[in-house]
């Protein structure tokens, strides 16, 4: 029987009727771009087997896993390393030893990624320099990311700052950020497709996909890099294990490692021979990093306060971003005007959040990890307790940030 591949949207794979036992369904994160590739190689080396995929935005393929799998998938494979670990805690993957000893795990790590921003190499801005950079007046209106309630990899890029500078500097970081989004897309590889449209100039992205467009983009890496594995496993509802542990083996093996490298692709190797091998092919950023004692992204903690994080950002990003972005303007307007002092009360007003990283994981564990596609919708008696207790407190911190701003405008005869 001839390979048949199907990389659809949504509502194609769901039309598509059964699958045969021999068939494969993969569910990713990844655009199709990046998962054609593999699924066209393993199908010219598996004539005989027919491979479908579904491509989708992590936390609504994590969701979908979490809801049972209905439609047995049998390969879950994404860049969110908290994405596994929510699906290993619900004991969602096979067990070890399904490919037999020799065998790929259920679960493999098979590149490594990092997070920064990029820009259009033609574009006038100049390039920022580090993450404080992104924050200057310059910036404004210029600057993009995706929803991390609809993005992994912008989850994953909100979990560092919150993991390296800590919970309330990170999310003082956001916040003072917020000032500076021109938009919020609706998923990760939405930003370098802005930034190839010229919708604005800075977007933040993971590395692959700004180096899968490196001609026509620039991409930096965020200092401290910190370095995750991108991972590919096989779910307990496989159909045909056989098939899966095939795909699997293809992915980590030398041709599946190579073709990381190439130009369309972006991606650094997880194979340490092939890294080695190939050096002079990777990313200055990685390479240095990797010669060094480096952070290892904690997707433990990530998975701890996963729902927390998303709703958090939703409330005081996404609902609030008109608002925010005009109270910088204004207080960026009162710089020399007013006492220096004055001015960092008011920012430490405007950066201020009102929730515990104790409160926060109390409320994903009281949801069982809840992994939501849209975090603000539909949502369980839990969950709507929390956010109704929460969105007054956040308001009120705003409020007070305002009334703080009016106070220094009228001072300094607005």
């Amino acid at each position: 029987m001839r390979a048949f591949l199907s990389i659809l949207a949504f509502l194609c794979l769901a039309q598509a009727g059964p699958l045969r036992a021999q068939d494969l369904a993969i569910l990713t994160s990844f655009p199709e771009q990046f998962s054609d590739e593999f699924v066209q190689a393993f199908a010219a080396r598996h004539p005989e087997r027919d491979i479908r995929v579904l491509n989708k935005n992590t936390v609504a393929a994590v969701d979908e896993v979490l809801r049972g799998n209905t439609r047995r998938f049998g390969i879950f494979w994404a860049s969110a390393p908290e994405a596994f670990a929510i699906l290993k805690r619900a004991g969602a993957f096979a067990p070890a030893g399904i490919c037999g000893a020799g065998g790929p795990a259920s679960v493999e790590p098979f590149a490594i990624s990092a997070v920064g921003w990029a820009k259009r190499r033609d574009a006038a801005v100049f390039m920022p320099g580090d993450w404080n950079d992104l924050l200057k007046p310059i910036y404004r209106g210029k600057v993009a990311m995706a929803r991390p309630s609809r993005s992994g990899t912008t989850h994953m890029l909100v979990e560092q700052l919150l993991q390296v500078r800590g919970w309330d500097d990170g999310w003082a970081y956001l916040l003072e950020l917020a000032g500076n989004l021109s938009t919020l897309t609706a998923r990760s590889f939405g930003v370098p497709e802005g930034l190839m449209d010229r919708r604005f100039d800075i977007g933040f992205t993971i590395d692959f996909l700004a180096q899968s467009r490196a001609e026509a983009l620039q991409f930096r890496y965020g200092r401290p890099v910190v370095l995750a594995k991108a991972q590919i496993g096989i779910l307990k509802q496989v159909r045909d294990p056989r098939a899966a542990c095939e795909f699997v083996s293809m992915i980590l093996s030398r041709e599946g490692q190579l073709a990381l490298l190439k130009p369309n692709i972006g991606r650094v190797p997880y194979d340490p021979a092939i890294r080695a091998e190939f050096e002079d092919q990777l990313p200055e950023g990685i390479i240095q990093t990797l010669r060094l004692p480096w952070l290892n992204y904690d997707a433990g903690m990530s998975a701890d306060r996963y729902w927390s994080v998303n709703t958090l950002f939703d409330l005081m990003v996404t609902e609030q971003l008109t608002e925010r972005r005009d109270l910088w303007r204004r207080a960026h307007a009162l710089d020399g005007r007013v006492a220096p002092e004055r001015l960092a009360h008011l920012r430490r007003a405007l950066t201020a959040i009102p929730i515990s990283w104790d409160e926060a994981q109390e409320a994903s564990r009281r949801i069982a990890g809840g992994v939501r596609g849209t975090v603000l919708v539909s949502l369980g008696d839990a969950e709507r307790e929390i956010v109704h207790a929460w969105r007054p407190r956040i308001g009120k911190a705003l409020a007070d940030a305002r009334a703080e701003l009016e106070a220094l405008e009228r001072q300094a005869g607005r």
